[in-house]
């Protein structure tokens, strides 16, 4: 049962970006019953939906889980929603900044993940790792293909989900939230593992925020 697990490649100070590391790293694994075939997408605006159409041509997979880097914050987080809008606080590789434009014209304004989240920050829990679920990926280029993979995945008939990962750790004088890339790479297997063998609805466990 194939499995596809995307991850961006370096922009900015993310010269190793360990979504796109994991990614590689996953490329022709197993977990559980699913063959993983893993993708690095450009941090390009105007390349992710092409290179994402590319990388699915064929494949019917069950579940696309897209992974990305988030500096600052201290563990791999769930993301709840993706929101139609794209507005970059930043220019992406090819130097595009939009501001204020929808990801997909007259799309829905937004799309819940598909994923058991609450499922998965328990089996998380329940292996030591730390983790959370977020209600916001931001309106960069995250948010963008975590929209693509949900509004592909209602169409196309898989589970369609996206994680943030903390940054790798670097020498940096000052100290920053970071995780090593072993313990990120256990989150995605297990995240992997549930997604696809969980049955039924989701856990009724407490995840909420008040802001």
């Amino acid at each position: 049962m194939n499995v596809v697990v995307t991850g961006f490649g370096a922009f900015s100070d993310q010269s190793d970006n360990p979504s796109g590391l994991l990614a590689r790293a996953l490329n022709g694994q197993r977990i559980g019953e699913n063959t993983i075939t893993g993708v690095v997408l450009p941090v390009a605006t105007g390349q992710i939906g092409p290179a994402l159409a590319t990388a699915l041509e064929g494949l019917r997979p069950r579940l696309v889980l897209g992974l990305g880097v988030a500096p600052g914050r201290m563990a791999p987080a769930l993301e709840r929603v993706a929101i139609n809008v794209r507005d970059f606080p930043v220019p992406d590789t090819e130097n595009a900044q939009v501001v204020d434009e929808p990801v997909i014209v007259d799309g829905p304004d937004a799309y819940l993940a598909s994923l058991p989240l609450k499922a998965i920050l328990a089996a998380w829990r329940a292996a030591g790792l730390p983790g959370y679920v977020s209600n916001t990926a931001g309106t960069y280029l995250c948010n963008q293909l975590f929209y693509l993979l949900a509004h592909q995945g209602r169409d196309g008939g898989f589970r369609a989900g996206f994680i943030h990962l903390p940054a790798l750790p670097t020498p940096a004088a000052a100290p920053a939230p970071s995780m090593s890339l072993d313990v990120m790479e256990q989150a995605v297997r297990i995240a992997v593992d549930v997604a696809t063998s969980h049955i039924g609805p989701d856990l009724p466990l407490e995840s909420g925020a008040l802001s």
